[in-house]
């Protein structure tokens, strides 16, 4: 989707999904890295950046870009999910267009108390390691075991989760949670955890990425998407992730578009992304601000940037040579640093 030459629209509808990744992937420069805050209902931030979301709700870099593949990510990530992603590699640096970038970290510090292994599996017979928000927050936070469905859902099946989306409770399947839930009726879609390790993680399904958020909490195979199509389902939209583009929900609710402060990787509306404040002229962020993705291929993409007045160019969002097969031309909208 190359840049638009105005502001996108506000959405006219809040969604009430509370599946909002905290994909933490605010791209403010490492020296710079500052608090921020889970994306709740009402559109505030005020979690942390390694595993915020919302309460309702549950769920969503590369070596030289914030870039997508169609592979599985290697690097942890940090994510939360009522609504809000929060992603980062192993080093929190990632660098896009030439530009080192380093994520929002958590402002607390807060440790995890993880009663299971997400990855293990370890809790007894007829339950299940899920991840819930332990402090009564919006943020998937830790590990309980819980039980099991005996008519369990299976993945891509319609599930309900009990309480909030981020109860740890629901009735998919072992190995697998309800995902993107909606804050009115409780009910979202089963998706499947990874397989494998941390280290080395798995999706069976070619088409989705492994997606590890939320300090490792969340672990989930999530669809592949261009960033320039969008062409996730509706009320999601297409964010870097780790070493790809996932589809993730959209949080942004009626806030989203051009130059919008955001904290989350989906605070911004679909075409858009959280953006270092520097890439942004203007930006009235600590965290970010939303900017456009751009074609690269495009001859007027630049002069279509909303920023153009003030600077803004449209930037190879990969480095040379570096670009993940599909996604050559992708570019995002930003002040040259």
């Amino acid at each position: 989707m190359p840049a638009t030459e105005s502001p996108l629209p506000r959405r006219k509808t809040p969604t009430m999904r509370t599946t909002r990744l905290s994909l933490l992937l605010a791209l403010l420069p490492a020296i710079a890295a500052s608090g921020c805050g889970t994306k709740t209902d009402a559109g505030a931030s005020e979690g942390s950046a390694s595993a915020s979301a919302s309460a309702e709700g549950g769920n969503e870099e590369s070596s030289s870009g914030n870039g997508g593949n169609s592979g599985n990510s290697t690097d942890p990530t940090d994510a939360t999910t009522t609504g809000a992603m929060d992603t980062g590699d192993s080093t929190g640096e990632m660098t896009m267009g030439g530009i080192t970038m380093g994520f929002i970290q958590d402002p607390d510090g807060a440790g995890q108390n993880n009663e299971c292994d997400i990855w293990a599996q370890d809790c007894p017979d007829g339950e299940k390691c899920m991840p819930w928000a332990s402090d009564g927050g919006g943020s998937w936070n830790a590990t309980r075991c819980s039980p099991v469905d005996p008519a369990a859902a299976s993945p891509g099946d319609t599930c309900t989760v009990e309480g909030t989306g981020v109860s740890g409770i629901d009735n998919c399947e072992l190995g697998s949670m309800c995902w993107d839930v909606d804050g009115e009726t409780n009910m979202g879609t089963c998706v499947p955890f990874c397989m494998g390790t941390e280290a080395a993680p798995v999706c069976s399904d070619p088409a989705t990425t492994c997606t590890i958020a939320n300090e490792g909490v969340i672990i989930l195979c999530l669809p592949n998407c261009d960033p320039l199509l969008q062409d996730c389902d509706e009320g999601q939209a297409c964010y870097p992730v780790g070493d790809a583009f996932v589809c993730g929900p959209d949080a942004s609710l009626e806030a989203g578009v051009y130059a919008d402060p955001c904290a989350f990787i989906n605070d911004c509306d679909p075409g858009l992304f959280c953006a270092n404040p520097a890439l942004v002229p203007d930006c009235a962020g600590s965290s970010g601000c939303c900017s456009t993705f751009c074609d690269t291929t495009d001859p007027g993409a630049s002069a279509a940037c909303p920023g153009a007045s003030g600077g803004q160019e449209c930037i190879a969002w990969f480095d040379a040579g570096q670009a993940m097969p599909g996604l050559e031309n992708l570019g995002f909208c930003g002040i040259p640093m």
